[in-house]
């Protein structure tokens, strides 16, 4: 494709996950609106309460939307805010990884399934159990499922150390190495942890783990998984300086080394994406707030070429330029 693409023009889209199931391409957004609830650092004025899923064929041909498949009224033990989701397929039946505040505000992993990948998805009645902060994203290899997730801010990651917690929220000082993403086997069903999570650590180029003042290279939510000849990419957001950034490393676990900018910043204030191969090209899936005259809260998604060097680095792409 020659320039970007918006997929959704008469709505408000953002935070993709992508995956091809049946040939198709299937994009799992969270789902925009106007809540007048004023903005805020701790995302409040994010206040989505459905999904849709959108199919492709081709990457520049037509986009069906298969409606609303979730909902907040839906699922048991909601509270408020159902953010990015991400989806996964075993066995013939769909799961669909959702984050949402529970009835006491506190952000946890849920899980709905549907026999086919455009829903309906019914939610399972309790959050994971363990589950803790945002932005769930599955990787699934030699038939093991892997979830990352986490976010700080109003993604709550601040809250908790060793899986547990605090008693009061605290960030590290500007020196002091950044907080992690997380990495979880799921259990043999795909609806649990069979495991305890562990730390995703992003390291410097002299094999130091990045620190929390490091701003423009430092985790701070939106994670994804893909691979490319043989070599892990973990891809993010740095969230406040408004940048996607990938490290790579040698398996699923890490730790992984940062290797540079995939999208500098777009407008409007968050990043989040989507990476994956379709008929033998790679795409990056994400979002802007340009047709919302810059509103953060009211997001479009778009796709876009990727391309890798000789060296299997990415070539930085430039988010406020649709060429």
């Amino acid at each position: 494709m020659k320039k970007p693409r918006y997929l959704a023009p008469n709505d408000f889209m953002a935070d993709p996950s992508v995956h091809i199931f049946d040939g198709k391409l299937y994009i799992y957004p969270s789902h925009d609106r106007e809540s007048g609830i004023p903005e805020n650092d701790n995302g409040d004025h994010f206040d989505m309460n459905d999904y849709h899923v959108f199919s492709m064929e081709d990457i520049e041909g037509d986009v069906t939307d298969h409606g609303v498949v979730l909902k907040v009224a839906d699922i048991p033990w909601a509270g408020r805010q159902l953010w990015d989701c991400d989806v996964a397929c075993k066995n013939g039946k769909y799961y669909m990884y959702f984050p949402l505040k529970d009835k006491n505000d506190i952000f946890r992993i849920g899980v709905a399934v549907s026999n086919k990948p455009y829903g309906k998805f019914i939610p399972q009645p309790h959050p994971i159990p363990g589950s803790y902060s945002i932005d769930p994203a599955v990787f699934v290899e030699d038939g093991v499922y892997y979830m990352y997730f986490g976010g700080i801010w109003g993604g709550q990651l601040q809250r908790y150390r060793n899986n547990k917690a605090l008693e009061a929220a605290c960030i590290p000082a500007d020196e002091e190495p950044s907080l992690c993403p997380k990495i979880v086997r799921l259990s043999d069903d795909i609806l649990c942890f069979a495991e305890e999570p562990r730390d995703v650590e992003i390291l410097d180029e002299n094999g130091k783990p990045l620190k929390q003042g490091d701003t423009k290279r430092r985790f701070f939510e939106a994670s994804w998984m893909h691979k490319y000849k043989g070599i892990y990419y973990f891809s993010y957001s740095t969230g406040d300086t408004h940048l996607l950034c990938y490290a790579t490393g040698d398996n699923p676990y890490g730790p992984f080394t940062y290797r540079g900018i995939i999208l500098t910043p777009v407008v409007g204030w968050t990043t989040h994406h989507a990476i994956i191969e379709f008929n033998e090209k790679w795409y990056l899936f994400y979002h802007d707030c340009v047709p919302s005259g810059g509103k953060t809260w009211l997001r479009s998604l778009k796709v876009r070429e990727l391309e890798y060097n000789d060296d299997g680095t990415i070539k930085t792409m430039d988010g406020t330029i649709d060429n």
